[in-house]
């Protein structure tokens, strides 16, 4: 074996124990980086993929007097891999080094692929729920916290708007965790009657009141697997007093027993509103959100994602496929993209269902979309289109808009568009007479605008006064 086999070796000696070892450390990229720093002697490594939308391909190998950097083989043809390896000016790698870099650049591809798929495996569907979908970094970090938090058996507090899909983030725990096997039983805690919430959750005896049959509650017939209470935030403070000697004591008490029974339940509970503010303003009892929080994990809005709109739009329509092939034009996709969202991913789905059942082609264009998804798109765009207006023109345009959004200041509105205040100024020359007066600018431009002129004012008269 020679020099170079012997240092990859170790590589995959240590890839081999990290799978073998403690799920929780089991980072096979950050195992990779730090084993090949080490046995190529390099001041650091980094294994990383670009998408190939955002940048153009680098040309690989790339040196320079500080760091060289190797292509890695990659079965995504969205993104290009890179393997970066930085050393001292003082001591450039040689022969045997690179060579090592090389093979590792080889290798780093399998790596790369390995964690890719174990993402994916995240995102699978569940019981016909739409998955995990985007990939956008935001939803990488919440689906690695949700592995790392299922590998646990602590109370977890899942918060975030409606319609963002904390219900499917509490599946993907339970789904994720050694208690897969294990029921998953979800409670709505705003639709549960206050004279019947202990019945319900901790179930009755036989014959504690005429007519009344015996029945398990809902911690019991989760026992084995995960108790999920959405919108928790809805009990009431004699309510929260009952959950909590349940969470606190693993036990329950049937209405009309004597004796409290031990359960196997993992309670993961969610809210659409802040519970340190409900504490604060005294809605909240403070002892229950100490045992409930602690481990969080916030579901972003769609708003704060919107890059996996497309994407999850074409999930959806996917699943309606057997109804309709349907798919996005590009002018419906911008105009989704910019829309808020108020609903979120429910909001969206929903959008979908709408455009199986009554769109006509085989396309959804702008025009199919609800008035209020076009919204600022439509205002923006739908003067050049139905003037046939250049690119030039619809340039001109463009700068003109991002103008006004910048308070009609030239510097800072070169900077945002990344251009040269001559080239600005041509544009503006360009611009047609019409785009000046304010009524004809988008509600979203005239409002940032008007607080724009208003943050210049009140500078010039901060600074005046000092």
């Amino acid at each position: 074996m020679n020099a170079v086999d012997d240092v990859i070796a170790q590589v995959l000696r240590a890839l081999g124990d990290a799978l073998a070892g403690d799920p929780v450390e089991r980072d096979l990229q950050a195992v990779f980086e730090r084993e090949v720093q080490r046995v190529a002697n390099m001041r650091a490594v980094r294994l990383r993929e670009i998408p190939s939308r955002y940048h153009a391909r680098l040309v690989t190998p790339t040196r320079t007097s500080q760091s060289i950097v190797l292509g890695v083989p990659s079965a995504d043809p969205r993104v290009q891999a890179l393997l970066e390896a930085a050393f001292d000016p003082a001591s450039p790698p040689d022969d045997r080094q690179l060579d090592v870099l090389a093979a590792a650049a080889q290798l780093g591809g399998v790596v790369l692929e390995s964690c890719r798929a174990r993402v994916s495996s995240m995102a699978r569907p569940i019981d016909g729920m739409a998955p995990l979908i985007g990939s956008s970094s935001i939803m990488q970090m919440l689906r690695g916290r949700v592995e790392r938090v299922a590998l646990t058996d602590f109370t977890v507090l899942v918060e975030g708007e409606s319609g963002t899909g904390k219900e499917l983030v509490a599946r993907q725990i339970h789904e994720v965790s050694r208690r897969r096997g294990g029921p998953f039983v979800a409670v709505n805690c705003a639709a549960l009657v206050e004279t019947l919430l202990e019945a319900e959750l901790f179930g009755i005896e036989e014959r504690t009141a005429t007519g009344v049959r015996g029945r398990q509650g809902k911690f019991e017939h989760a026992e084995g697997g995960t108790l999920f209470l959405d919108e928790i935030s809805d009990l009431s403070l004699s309510a929260q007093a009952k959950l909590l000697r349940a969470i606190q004591d693993v036990a329950v008490e049937r209405v009309g027993g004597h004796g409290s029974r031990r359960v196997n339940t993992r309670i993961v509970a969610a809210t659409n509103r802040s519970l340190s503010d409900m504490v604060a303003r005294g809605l909240f009892r403070t002892d229950l959100y100490y045992r409930v929080g602690g481990v969080e994990i916030h579901v972003p809005p769609l708003r704060a994602r919107r890059e996996d709109v497309c994407e999850l739009a074409t999930y959806f329509l996917s699943r309606h496929s057997r109804a309709r092939d349907l798919a996005l034009s590009d002018a419906a996709a911008d105009a989704l993209r910019t829309y808020e969202w108020p609903g979120n991913v429910r909001e969206l789905e929903r959008f979908i269902e709408r455009a199986v059942t009554l769109t006509d082609a085989d396309y959804i264009e702008l025009d199919d979309l609800p008035p209020q998804f076009r919204g600022d798109y439509a205002q923006v765009l739908g003067p050049s289109i139905d003037a046939g207006e250049s690119m030039r023109a619809w340039g001109s345009r463009y700068a003109r808009l991002v103008f006004e959004r910048c308070g009609r200041n030239k510097r800072r509105t070169c900077r945002q568009l990344d251009i040269s205040y001559h080239t600005l100024e041509a544009y503006l020359r360009y611009a047609r007479s019409d785009t000046d007066a304010p009524g004809q600018l988008p509600a979203w431009v005239r409002s940032t605008s008007r607080a724009s002129a208003l943050k210049s004012v009140t500078g010039v008269h901060e600074r005046r006064e000092s």
